[in-house]
């Protein structure tokens, strides 16, 4: 009985990982998409942000935070953050 409840606990745990994103809403200043490097959980991976629009973006992996990968440096990013890009520069 106690091993059959671990083996829950672990599967459900496991399970509710795979589920995580990271959910952003921005606003692009810029009259151009850019499309960024991102790291979320150790896996790289790349994001467009459309131009000349304010939208949501979420970013699939099993983290709840991330790291987007621009000219003007690198920032960290958590779920359900507003962010605003200007010339290919993100600021929270």
């Amino acid at each position: 009985m106690k091993k059959s409840l671990f083996t829950l606990l672990a599967i459900g745990a496991f399970a509710l990982n795979g589920f995580s994103a990271v959910t952003i809403r921005y606003y692009n200043k810029d009259s151009k998409s850019h499309t960024f490097k991102v790291k979320i959980d150790g896996s790289y991976k790349e994001v467009t942000f459309d131009a000349s629009k304010t939208s949501d973006v979420t970013i699939q992996g099993g983290a709840t935070e991330c790291i987007i990968y621009t000219s003007c440096g690198e920032i960290t990013i958590k779920a359900g953050d507003k962010i605003e890009i200007k010339d290919a520069c993100i600021k929270k």
